[in-house]
């Protein structure tokens, strides 16, 4: 393997930001106190330290810091919000997902589906959108909840959350938004997002791995989630167990730095990811871009390489990290049920990658990726 490694698998995770390492380093080191232990100066410290980043991602939500649930990923986020409010109902029991999702929202879908509620699975269309109208027309009276995710973790298709929010609001039913891949990288201003619910996690912009939060909009009447994990009554009773304030203080300044640099970073992906792409299809024919085309995640190309297999791909990226889909499905030798749910051929779904750029990769890392990627294709195809 080349002692040149270069990492282009930014949605599968971020490495932790220098800054953000030094924020945390003293609640592993130096301070020690539980964050629920206020009754000595120990724990009142690591209480402060907590309610600061939490106040910082609701700055950088433009949310309010009470409406900040914490929790261990967005994994646990999604599902606290979807079993968590659907268990609590028993009138309304309908949920709307789309065939899209990452299988965060699918699985969880597919369990309370298993303990008898309607679950409506909506089309994604060519480029991974979900339609509106769909949404719209799926809405039934025992609805309870719709979740679309903000941006696609495969293609990087960002979805029409305010036409669809505004939908969802003017049928009386709750939004649940799957945003991991899209906060610190667009814009998300949830004082104008008509999202009710917004799970998010922080190594995937650049914070700490073990981490994440669960937006829950302040509002009456209120959204009552039932607790998936009993014991303590931390987080506002909807998530018991012991803060872990290291990680929650990293989490808090990856948010920050994310948000002041986030227009320049956008910005300079683009740039990044049009100087690969152009790289790639300038050298060789047979190459599909997925995804919609314009309305993307910045740092996102994933592309789809007509006459080659897949795996054989894959083994001759040598030193380069890419992914062939979701990093939560990669050992699942079936085609991206994302790709299918789009209605890429499986020929194509087999042999596609997906390039994640981030705040660290450079130029020439572009350039020697690409390289290395044309070398692979055309040694598969015998050219």
């Amino acid at each position: 393997m080349s002692d040149e490694r270069i990492y282009l698998d930014h949605h599968a995770t971020t490495p932790c930001d220098p800054r953000v390492l030094e924020v945390m380093w003293p609640w592993y080191a130096e301070r020690v106190g539980n964050a629920s232990s206020t009754s000595h100066a120990f724990g009142r410290e690591a209480h402060d330290a907590v309610e600061l980043a939490r106040q910082q991602i609701a700055d950088a939500l433009r949310c309010q810091s009470e409406e900040i649930i914490f929790t261990s990923g967005a994994t646990e986020s999604n599902n606290l919000a979807i079993k968590g409010l659907l268990q609590g109902q028993r009138q309304k029991r309908h949920l709307i997902i789309n065939s899209a999702e990452h299988r965060a929202v699918l699985d969880p879908a597919k369990r309370l589906k298993r303990e008898g509620v309607d679950v409506t699975i909506l089309p994604a269309d060519e480029y991974g959108l979900v339609d509106p109208q769909s949404v719209e027309e799926a809405i039934q009276p025992e609805t309870a909840l719709v979740s679309v995710m903000a941006a696609n973790n495969e293609v990087g298709t960002l979805n029409p959350l305010d036409e669809i929010g505004n939908i969802c609001r003017e049928q009386g039913v709750l939004l649940h938004s799957d945003a991991t891949q899209a906060v610190g990288k667009v814009p998300v201003d949830l004082s104008q997002l008509p999202v009710d619910l917004m799970s998010f996690t922080a190594h995937k912009l650049y914070g700490p791995q073990g981490v994440g939060a669960l937006f829950v909009r302040r509002r009456q009447p209120a959204i009552r989630l039932t607790c998936q994990i009993d014991g303590g009554g931390h987080e506002r009773r909807m998530r018991n167990g012991t803060l872990p304030v290291a990680l929650i203080v990293g989490f808090g300044e990856a948010c920050r730095l994310a948000v002041a640099q986030q227009e320049a970073e956008a910005a300079r992906l683009r740039e990044l990811k049009e100087r690969l792409h152009f790289a790639i299809i300038t050298e060789l024919d047979g190459v599909t871009l997925n995804g919609h085309p314009e309305d993307r995640l910045p740092g996102n190309l994933h592309l789809s390489f007509a006459g080659v297999d897949g795996d054989a791909l894959m083994s001759k990226l040598d030193g380069l990290a890419v992914s062939s889909g979701s990093a939560c499905t990669t050992a699942d030798p079936e085609p991206s049920h994302v790709l299918r749910a789009m209605g890429v051929p499986e020929s194509l779904s087999l042999a596609s990658l997906r390039f994640g750029l981030g705040r660290f990769t450079s130029e020439g890392e572009i350039d020697r990726a690409a390289a290395i990627v044309v070398a692979a294709v055309r040694q598969l195809r015998n050219l």
